[in-house]
């Protein structure tokens, strides 16, 4: 991944951590960057996994986005 990945489009699909799969809600986002964010953000409000798949097809695990995921340097 590159910087350039940034601003390409992404979904961000946030699933619970315990309960059925099917409350899992996802939704998409103009950049990477702003995915990321939101992501961040969602991780800190609640115990939830989120996932991202870039535009270009890469799949970002929870565990990618907790480590990389920093909003205040995405911004």
């Amino acid at each position: 991944m590159v910087l350039a990945d940034l601003d390409k489009r992404a979904e961000l699909t946030v699933w619970p951590s315990n309960g059925p799969a099917r409350t899992a809600q996802a939704r998409e986002f103009s950049s990477l960057r702003e995915a990321l964010v939101a992501a961040a953000e969602s991780i800190q409000a609640d115990d939830v996994q989120p996932w991202i798949i870039t535009e270009d097809g890469d799949i970002l695990s929870p565990r990618w986005i907790r480590a990389n995921a920093d909003p205040h340097r995405l911004q």
